[in-house]
């Protein structure tokens, strides 16, 4: 079945643009959204979620009330719904996957409901900018043809893409919304910015950077993140990056070098120490068991080891 936008089946459409001018009320939507201010979230009850990762989970769960995700440029952020049931999934869409990885996002929160249950489900979107290769626009249009695929009726909410998540600063185009946060209890979804990042957040970046697929990182019927097994090999050619200035980490690293936030290159750094310091990446699953993590009373996560 299409997407659908105020019960009307989406046509085919050719560029963000003529999505926005055949749906006024999205560009309403979208201006609303980015205009909102920025929600503090306490870690104690935050799922961080990183690029190519995606979590779900329902109300019940006392682990999780918030899943949120960040330092998104030309990557889209992704929430599906189910009103009934409440379950609800977010997912930090890159463009590396996109036909595969959504019918992923629709299955966890399908998986999750009642499928007897009344209710529908509802995608928000928000992410990408007037970039100069267009790849924000090609990863808008990708996300929208796949949803649309899906055999399920999925009603279009919030879209907050491309050029309506466009601000032009000094000349320079960038993103207005950078991340966005998803409360599970409610459904409400809002622009936010984090800091805790984790849990295996250098972990979780060399995973990705190694060339690592859309992952599912969360068992919310266990209140457990899973990140792995993980492949890679050693590759100590990747020492170079270290040697070389801020402005060439960005021109080669990233997909928008001018709109990238403050510690890009920090975090690109850091995640090329860890694979240098991890050149294989069998001795971090021992067996070829998973990490797995759980929430303390304290509200930290912290490693457990299950008996093999």
């Amino acid at each position: 079945m299409p997407l659908f936008i105020q019960n009307r089946g989406l046509d085919r459409i050719g560029s963000t643009a003529e999505l926005f001018d055949n749906y006024p009320h999205l560009q309403e939507n979208a201006r609303t959204f980015r205009s909102m201010p920025l929600v503090d979230v306490d870690p104690k009850c935050f799922l961080y979620v990183q690029q190519r990762e995606f979590a779900a989970t329902t109300p019940a769960d006392n682990c999780v009330s918030v899943i949120g995700s960040g330092d998104a440029t030309t990557c889209h952020l992704v929430v599906l719904r189910h009103t009934g049931s409440g379950a609800v999934c977010l997912a930090h869409c890159d463009g590396s996957s996109t036909w595969s990885e959504v019918p992923l996002l629709v299955k966890a929160v399908t998986s999750l409901s009642n499928v007897s249950k009344e209710g529908r489900l509802e995608l928000h979107l928000a992410g990408g900018f007037n970039d100069e290769s267009k790849t924000s626009h090609k990863l808008s249009l990708n996300i929208l043809a796949a949803f649309q695929k899906q055999k399920e009726d999925i009603h279009l909410e919030t879209c907050c893409i491309t050029e309506m998540n466009d601000i032009v600063v000094d000349g320079t185009h960038r993103p207005v919304v950078y991340g966005i946060g998803v409360n599970v209890k409610t459904g409400d979804v809002f622009p936010s910015t984090f800091t805790h990042k984790g849990p295996a957040e250098e972990l979780r970046s060399a995973r990705t950077f190694t060339g690592g697929q859309m992952a599912d990182i969360y068992d919310s019927s266990r209140g457990l993140v899973k990140i792995g097994p993980c492949k890679w090999s050693p590759n100590l050619d990747i020492a170079f990056w270290l040697s070389q200035d801020d402005d060439t980490i960005l021109k080669y690293l990233s997909t928008s070098p001018l709109a990238e936030p403050p510690h890009f290159v920090q975090h690109m750094k850091t995640t090329i120490q860890f694979l240098l310091g991890h050149p294989s990446s069998d001795s971090l699953f021992p067996g070829g068991q998973p990490q797995l993590y759980h929430r303390t009373e304290r509200g930290d996560w912290e490693r457990v080891f299950e008996n093999q």
